[in-house]
């Protein structure tokens, strides 16, 4: 079979049934790596194919009560990395990619380095996060300094740093925010470093602590991110300050969240609210105030990791 079979079957995927975009993408890519690596035949160029339309669909966005109540049933490193991705708006991987040397306590930042795109940027650091990470760091160097006493302590670098600085994977400042709980040894050395938390793990953690509280929403640990976004801009932060802590290239991007606002985007009420108001009884006023600061969150100061 060559390119023209391909084609009819990626087209009857999206056409006869119904597949997503990333559903017919997947087949693609599957299907390239067949044929170029396996085969030794590479596809040529599709010119008939029949795409899958891609839906723009609305993010699921939890309210701050339901943000509470999920944070208060998680534990440990899994909950400080839900509580970043609340809190900072990071993505799953950009917090759990975050070096020591990332976290600027002082200026209450966090520099999110070679985020989606490969492009850096900074977010906010919310205090009521800064006494559990530095408790959770303290437990991370005095296990970073007893792995250093048994000659490990390494962690990959990124990029040429590795040839460049060859003592830096053993520095303080180089290691994970979160760490796994096991290392490996690397394929290449053979030393013996540890790599950064595993994504399934807080997603796990994530999906228990949802399934407590009850709540029926189809979140996952990205819809805290939604919700940090939205959040924001029902406090009346705007927008181009909320594209800049997301890292959103396009401002359009950003604006999805103006339609998931309990509010609206500019505070408007629906017609129908003053259908019946009651005699004597004044309509709500719902003002958006630039310097009111979000709801902290709710991790107690002795919240241990």
């Amino acid at each position: 079979m060559g390119e023209r079979e391909v084609e009819r079957f990626l087209t009857s995927l999206a056409v006869d049934g119904g597949v997503s975009a990333s559903t017919q993408t997947q087949a693609l890519s599957a299907l390239v790596f067949l044929y170029v690596v396996v085969l030794g035949r590479p596809l040529g160029l599709f010119e008939g194919l029949v795409r899958a339309k891609r839906s723009r669909r609305v993010p699921v966005v939890l309210t701050r009560d339901e943000v509470r109540a999920v944070l208060v049933e998680m534990r440990g490193p899994a909950a400080l990395v839900a509580a970043l991705l609340y809190g900072s708006g990071l993505r799953l991987l950009e917090a759990l990619q975050l070096r020591v040397k990332d976290l600027d306590f002082a200026r209450r930042e966090i520099t999110v380095r070679g985020g989606k795109g490969d492009r850096d940027r900074r977010t906010m650091l919310p205090d009521v996060l800064v006494v559990p990470l530095t408790r959770h760091l303290e437990t991370v160097r005095a296990e970073h300094e007893r792995a250093k006493r048994r000659g490990e302590g390494r962690v990959e670098l990124p990029g040429g740093l590795e040839r460049k600085f060859p003592r830096a994977s053993v520095e303080w400042g180089w290691q994970w925010v979160f760490g796994a709980a096991r290392g490996h040894f690397h394929e290449g050395t053979g030393e013996r470093r540890r790599h950064h938390l595993h994504e399934t793990v807080v997603q796990r953690a994530f999906r228990a602590a949802l399934r407590r509280t009850g709540i029926a929403k189809r979140a996952t640990c990205h819809s805290l991110r939604h919700s940090f976004a939205t959040h924001l801009l029902e406090d009346g932060y705007d927008i181009r300050t909320v594209q800049e802590l997301l890292g959103h290239r396009d401002v359009s991007t950003t604006m999805i969240y103006t339609h998931v606002l309990s509010r609206g985007g500019r505070g408007v009420r629906s017609p129908a609210d003053r259908l019946f108001i009651p005699a004597g009884a004044q309509s709500p006023r719902r003002s958006l105030s630039p310097l009111r600061q979000p709801l902290m969150l709710p991790i107690p100061a002795d919240h241990r990791t």
